[in-house]
């Protein structure tokens, strides 16, 4: 039990490190869009406190956008990871104490 925590504990550190070198983030999906004449632009749609945005994106923008969403996925896999890790250390540390 003493090494699964551990073991624990270095993965949360790792995790941590890794939020760290995200850098620039933002939450949302891009999309390629149409008009009704044909003409295409980007647009960026996401919610933030508890309403929903959409931005227009400039095509020389998008590469710079589409890797911000992209960290910003990043860093809800690793928030994922850290609670999961947090709830199994801590029910381990319980058992420990008992």
């Amino acid at each position: 039990m003493h090494a699964r925590i551990k073991a624990i504990e270095e993965e949360i550190a790792e995790v941590k490190q890794r939020l760290l070198a995200i850098g620039e983030m933002r939450p949302g999906s891009l999309s390629k869009q149409k008009r009704s004449r044909g003409a295409l632009y980007y647009q960026l749609s996401y919610s933030h406190n508890g309403k929903g945005h959409t931005e227009y994106v400039r095509k020389k923008l998008v590469p710079a956008v589409r890797r911000q969403v992209d960290a910003y996925r990043t860093y809800l896999e690793l928030n994922r990871k850290w609670k999961s890790l947090a709830i199994e250390l801590c029910k381990l540390k319980v058992k420990l104490a008992k």
